[in-house]
């Protein structure tokens, strides 16, 4: 074994450039791949398990109390299909007029619980104990990690309410309630509705429950429930954000490994049929053909075991904040958020076997050959293989150089393939990246309309510590309109709640021309009169609302039903635009807190932006950016890793041909005998990759847009339009071909030039 370790050691030093590549390729695949799979496993199973362990409810739902009185609710749990239930327990909504702890003003949602156990939602009391009498309070915790113990004792003050002091903490995955009192405390709070919790039989999909909890609850009236909630409806708000970043880190993981098994194929398959002197050598000195395959097999286990170890690493210091970014801003409840040690024992394990794998095959040919053929043969490849290609194009008008490159690949064409491989996945990354960068460029010129220059204009003096604009809102909006600004669109900001559902979410209200936002709408249409309302994909899925559904806001005490009229291509998962007569509704007297002003086109966007702090100190105006934050971090991550993997696929190209070079010094010299210049040979070598760098890029391109339409269409929180995604153009197709051949003929320069200055002498010297 010691010998064969010798061996394998001498192989490593004398490929120095493929040892480098193969290690650096998988610690790039072993990277990515791991960060996929640690967002597989933080998708999933912590947020099972969770609510498992709580038994948590397939439905949460609200009922009108006045509608559904007490025996008949309780009646339901010994409904059909009804696994088991727990309630009803009486809820109200308590109004916060100013943010308390880390909630925003508005209703705070109230249930009376008398103990936090029982067949269905089983709440966990994190800090302190639960409430046991009048004027106790215990708040739920939905973020990670435990409750300071000091916010124990903090009191609760509400316009109508007696005062409460916070005597625990608690969490519950069905995100039941905002706080929990005693039965007896919540009488104190007038409350007007009746929370029920189901588990139900059947609960493996949305419709599963629809169908269990019509059946409990009929007999009731139709109107009597007022919100509800399903567990599938939470499982996918948990796991949003790490659905929408998987099939970008998945595709470039699953790239990364084809890289890897190509990289590895076509270096152990140069090394063989380069060295069959060598492998004849070592069978003469007494080595057996697995201790042969061995050497070729050990010979790339080095680097791979190096990059395998160190990607694990680099992956495992990454895995944890990216899973935390992925899954910031959700109520996590207990769901842990760590990456366990699966999928580090997975790549480490996987990722050297994938490599052994793919250098099996071309090692096993070394296995096959007898010992005197390899030490008798030549440098050249065997006689006859592709002569009938070379001798056709040598009766072709092209030139000479020209025709003998075209041939060259047909010469070796298990090494060609795998080199076409390499540049066709090299052209599948970059239209990929073009792709993306298409579309997020349109998505982020989304509501600039065909005007001209944007200008955005603040008026929030309590953001900022200027002072109060001078004029009233209206006024304002009519000022900058006879500024010179064409359009103005005029937006409000606020907190509001959602009536029967936890949480605070953040409304945008608009007004002006909102003409231009409807671009933004995928489904449905803009909001146009008060009770109208649009969301995002994640907005809308987590809260198991569609366009057409009802539900209602809130803020401070007033209520106003709306109506889903649009989906929209994005936004946050709490956030929702509604039109600016329903918050004259909710709340009177407010002014906007940012205008947005379009000028005409060529206008000064800087002169305006000056005209306008010189009519009001309280506004800060200034001209609006090309592009943002989401649409810079897409694009330059796809744009690294399509650089990357162009440069591997080039040095794809650079181990093909300078394999081929060393193989063919024989030839070379002969040629240049005969009268080859060494721009003739510069030309011959790059023209033998060319061929293949322009069918790589035919074959690159549907590859790519394939995963291009594979990528935007399973983007969880961003619903792209048809627009945006057709992004292909037939000048930008012809420059993604370019890119096949750009990609070969890169990667054949250095060792095309290393073969123009071989002298005759000492070619025909070594023969």
């Amino acid at each position: 074994m010691s010998a064969v370790w010798r061996a394998a050691r001498a192989a490593v030093r004398r490929r120095r450039v493929q040892t480098v590549v193969i290690a650096l390729v998988v610690l790039c695949a072993t990277t990515t791949v791991l960060l996929a799979l640690a967002l597989v496993g933080a998708a999933s199973a912590p947020f099972e398990k969770a609510f498992a362990a709580q038994r948590g409810a397939h439905a949460v739902v609200v009922f009108d109390a006045a509608k559904a009185p007490a025996d008949r609710l309780a009646a339901t749990a010994r409904r059909p299909g009804v696994e088991a239930a727990a309630g009803p327990f009486g809820q109200a909504a308590v109004d916060l007029p100013e943010p308390w702890m880390y909630m925003a003003s508005g209703a705070l949602t109230v249930v009376g619980r008398a103990d936090p156990g029982g067949p269905v939602d089983r709440v966990r009391v994190l800090t302190g104990r639960w409430a046991r009498g009048p004027g106790e309070i215990v708040v739920n915790w939905g973020v990670a990690g435990t409750p300071d113990r000091s916010l124990l004792g903090s009191r609760l003050t509400a316009p109508g309410v007696p005062p409460l002091r916070v005597v625990g903490f608690a969490t519950s995955m069905s995100r039941s309630a905002e706080a929990w009192v005693t039965p007896g405390q919540l009488a104190a709070l007038r409350p007007d509705s009746a929370q029920m919790l189901y588990r139900f039989e059947d609960a493996g999909s949305r419709a599963a429950v629809d169908r269990s909890l019509a059946a409990a609850t009929r007999g009731l009236p139709a109107d009597a429930v007022t919100a509800r909630q399903s567990h599938q409806a939470l499982a996918e708000a948990f796991s949003s954000l790490a659905d929408a970043y998987l099939p970008f880190v998945s595709l470039f993981g699953v790239l990364g490994l084809l890289v890897s098994v190509l990289i590895v194929g076509n270096v152990v398959s140069g090394a063989v049929v380069s060295g069959h002197r060598h492998i004849g050598v070592l069978k003469a000195l007494g080595f057996t053909p697995n201790q042969v395959v061995a050497v070729y097999l050990l010979m790339v286990s080095v680097p791979a075991a190096l990059g395998c170890l160190l990607g694990t690493l680099a992956g495992g210091a990454l895995a944890r904040p990216f899973v935390r970014i992925a899954f910031s801003g959700i109520d996590t409840g207990l769901a842990p958020m760590d990456v366990g040690p699966w999928p580090a024992v997975t790549c480490l394990i996987g990722m050297p076997l994938l490599v052994l794998a793919a250098a099996l095959v071309p090692a096993l040919r070394a296995h096959r050959l007898p010992a005197a053929r390899a030490i008798t043969a030549g440098s050249a490849p065997a006689t006859g293989r592709g002569l009938r290609v070379q001798r056709f194009l040598g009766g072709t008008r092209l030139p000479r150089a020209v025709s003998l490159g075209l041939g060259q690949p047909f010469a070796r064409p298990g090494r060609s393939l795998l080199t076409l491989a390499a540049i066709t996945l090299g052209v599948t990354t970059v239209t990929v990246a073009t792709g993306l960068t298409g579309t997020m460029l349109a998505f982020a010129d989304l509501g600039r309309g065909s005007g001209g220059p944007g200008v955005r204009v603040d008026a929030d003096p309590s953001a900022s510590g200027r002072p109060a604009p001078r004029l009233g809102d209206r006024e304002t909006e009519a000022r900058l309109r006879t500024l010179g600004a064409e359009q103005v669109l005029a937006r409000a900001f606020t907190q509001v709640r959602l009536a029967g559902q936890p949480g605070t979410y953040f409304a945008d209200f608009y007004r002006g021309d909102t003409g231009v936002l409807a671009d933004a709408v995928v489904e449905g249409r803009w909001p146009a009169r008060a009770g109208e309302m649009a969301a995002g994909p994640a907005f809308l899925t987590q809260r198991g609302l569609s366009v057409g559904d009802r539900t209602a806001l809130q803020v401070r005490g007033r209520t106003v039903p709306v109506t889903v009229v649009g989906r929209v291509i994005e936004g946050n998962a709490k956030s929702l635009s509604v039109d600016w007569r329903t918050l004259e509704v909710l709340a009177p007297g407010t002014r906007a807190t940012e205008y947005r002003a379009r000028l005409a086109p060529g206008a000064d966007a800087a002169a305006y932006a000056r005209a306008v702090r010189a009519a009001d100190p309280g506004l800060a105006a200034e001209p609006a950016g090309a592009s943002n934050t989401a649409t810079a971090a897409v694009v330059g991550f796809s744009s690294v890793f399509s650089v990357l993997l162009g440069a591997v696929a080039a040095l794809g190209v650079f181990n093909t041909v300078l394999l081929t070079t060393r193989e063919r010094r024989r030839d070379l010299g002969m040629l240049k005998s005969v009268g080859m210049t060494p721009r003739q040979v510069v030309l011959m070598t790059v023209t033998s990759v060319a061929g293949l760098g322009l069918v790589g890029g035919v074959l690159g391109i549907p590859l790519g847009m394939a995963a291009h339409r594979l990528l935007v269409d399973n983007v969880g929180i961003v619903d792209f339009p048809e627009w945006m995604k057709d992004v292909w153009h037939a000048p930008q197709l012809a420059g993604l071909v370019g890119a096949g051949v750009a990609i070969a003929v890169l990667g054949a320069l250095v060792p095309a030039r290393s073969a123009a200055r071989l002298s005759i002498a000492s070619v025909l010297h070594n023969e």
